[in-house]
């Protein structure tokens, strides 16, 4: 996989137009882009295929969490956007993630990849605690991401910290998409568990969700370079 290929551009706006202003800047530098519930919520399918329409390949990240039919339902009215990628929580449980393996593979060839969200990485042991999880943030991620990969799961959304234990539980084709990632030169704001791309790819990630450093920079093209580069030094 060529280092481009690697990043998903989160692209964090309720703005139609600045979302595929900056996808069709982006087009050939990253590997696509990742539109979740700000912008959905925001502009719905039409706006994912003004994305897409510029020859961008799309993660939809909602996060379905539901009883099964409901995911499945989901799943399958994402379908004629052609995603690359779609996600559910793993914390559904087994026959949620099954109605959504189900569902996806209706498209045949086209199907996206169904990831399942493990813990989100503004979460750490302390605020996991809160809710009622003992244990680390770590044994979580690995407890769920094996029910996702059991009941057919794709692959997990996952923080960076949690690659080595991952990739030796479940294996290299176990897909690892990974936010929290931050450029050396870029400051860490919410995210708690954050690492560089570079770091990142090194320890087995598949693909790099990165949304400020690249859309905030005063040139996002330059900033999406320049990550590639890292990734391919």
């Amino acid at each position: 996989m060529v280092p481009t290929d690697r990043i998903f551009v989160a692209l964090d706006t309720t703005e139609t137009a600045r979302a595929v202003g900056l996808a069709r800047d982006l087009v050939g530098k990253v590997g696509g882009a990742k539109v979740g519930k700000e912008y959905f919520t925001a502009n719905g399918p039409d706006g994912v295929r003004a994305v897409a329409s510029v020859g961008m390949p799309v993660f939809i990240d909602l996060k379905w969490h539901d009883i099964p039919n409901t995911v499945a339902g989901a799943v399958r009215a994402s379908l004629p956007l052609k995603p690359a990628f779609v996600n559910v929580h793993a914390s559904g449980g087994a026959a949620m993630l099954q109605a959504a393996v189900a569902a996806a593979a209706e498209a045949g060839e086209q199907r996206p990849l169904v990831l399942a969200v493990t813990v989100l990485t503004s979460l750490d042991d302390e605020d996991l605690r809160a809710t009622g999880i003992n244990g680390s943030a770590s044994d979580q991620v690995l407890r769920l991401a094996k029910l996702a990969q059991d009941n057919g799961i794709d692959g997990v959304v996952c923080s960076a910290r949690e690659i080595d234990v991952l990739r030796e539980a479940c294996g290299p084709q176990f897909r690892l998409m990974v936010p929290g990632i931050r450029p050396a030169w870029t400051l860490s704001a919410d995210q708690k568990r954050v690492m560089t791309p570079a770091e990142a790819v090194e320890r087995g990630a598949d693909y790099l969700v990165i949304g400020r450093p690249i859309t905030g920079a005063d040139d996002p093209a330059v900033a999406a370079g320049r990550i590639a580069e890292e990734l391919g030094a």
